[in-house]
């Protein structure tokens, strides 16, 4: 009972002292820089109650664009390194795409050429890599790795926005 207790008591610190230290900077994975400073004090200022800023909870919003703000995005974009992977490895399924644009270029490692295209290159590349599956499905396929991170697609986010 004794071991359980001090364990217990163990864990009781550790937490404090985590919770101490978060306390003390609400943004730990961030550098100590000039935005870093103008959040927190635009979020303290809008969370003091009494302060002519002040925003009631239940009207508090954030917004977070998937510009790069969330996702990585150099050299491309980590939804398009998927899409692009996609269309590769579901090729042999499609012998017509050796002499489709975009999927012909891409296949030749062309990505230039893929993407000459534009934006409807790529909307017809996505199409065709992200239908005719179950979520399931489509779970376990961006379980796959990205080529550059070298960990799967969901894990390539910005710890400062987590």
């Amino acid at each position: 009972m004794k071991t359980v207790r001090n364990t217990f008591l163990r864990l009781a610190i550790t937490f404090v002292s985590v919770t101490t230290l978060r306390a003390q900077d609400p943004l730990p994975s961030w550098n100590d820089t000039a935005p870093k400073k103008a959040i927190i004090a635009f979020v303290e200022k809008v969370t003091k109650e009494g302060s002519s800023d002040f925003v009631l909870p239940a009207e508090r919003i954030a917004t977070f664009d998937n510009d790069g703000t969330l996702w990585c995005e150099k050299p491309l974009p980590v939804q398009l390194f998927f899409t692009l992977d996609r269309v590769k490895a579901l090729a042999p399924q499609h012998p017509e795409w050796k002499t489709k644009e975009p999927f012909a270029s891409l296949l030749k490692d062309d990505l230039k050429g893929a993407l000459a295209g534009g934006e409807h290159a790529i909307l017809e590349m996505m199409a065709v890599t992200h239908t005719g599956m179950t979520i399931t499905e489509f779970e376990k396929i961006v379980a796959a790795q990205h080529p550059k991170f070298k960990r799967p697609y969901t894990e390539c986010v910005y710890q400062p926005i987590l």
